[in-house]
Order: C-alpha cells, then sequence, then structure tokens
C-alpha cells in the first residue's frame, strides 16, 4: 500500500510537470507569434511605443511590452534606439 501511494504520487508529479513543460511551450510558441506579428509591419524606420501598438490594435501598454515588445527585444529582433535609458520618452525601436 505505501508502494502505491509513493508510485501514484510520482506518477501525479510526472503528469504535473508534463502539463507545465507543455504550457511553457504553449507561451513561448505564443510569444513567438505575437513576435512575428509585431515585426511584420515594421519597416526600416524607427518606431515609438505607440506606432508600433496602433497596427496590432493594442491599447494597454503594459501588455503590450510584456508580451510583444520585451520577447522581441530578448530575441534580438528588435532594438532600442536609447539602449542605456529604455525609459526615456524618446525612445524609440527598430528592428536589428
Amino acid at each position: 500500500m505505501i508502494l502505491d501511494a509513493i508510485l501514484s504520487s510520482s506518477d501525479t508529479a510526472q503528469a504535473g510537470a508534463h502539463v507545465v513543460a507543455q504550457a511553457s511551450v504553449q507561451a513561448y510558441k505564443e510569444q513567438s507569434d505575437q513576435v512575428k506579428h509585431l515585426i511584420s509591419f515594421m519597416g526600416q524606420d524607427e518606431y515609438s511605443l505607440a506606432e508600433l501598438m496602433q497596427p496590432l490594435g493594442l491599447s494597454h501598454r503594459a501588455t503590450f511590452q510584456k508580451n510583444y515588445l520585451n520577447p522581441a527585444i530578448d530575441v534580438g529582433v528588435i532594438e532600442r534606439t536609447i539602449p542605456d535609458k529604455p525609459k526615456s520618452p524618446k525612445q524609440r525601436y527598430k528592428l536589428k
């Protein structure tokens, strides 16, 4: 009985880890799709945050930064024009 309980909890832990791994893969895929969507309309110009959000139909700045802009910066496809001042009101973004 004790062995059954240990095996059962081990199976449950493995199933939980599998679910977490699947969620992580799904989150990465969604981020990847969002990054692709963001860069799809960008040319060689420099864009303000508002100019990047408008074609995507987004209005919530924090969500846009978390789901689109920061992942694009993290993977290296977009860069800041003022890298040492990420919160500058003059900050713009461009394709690398």
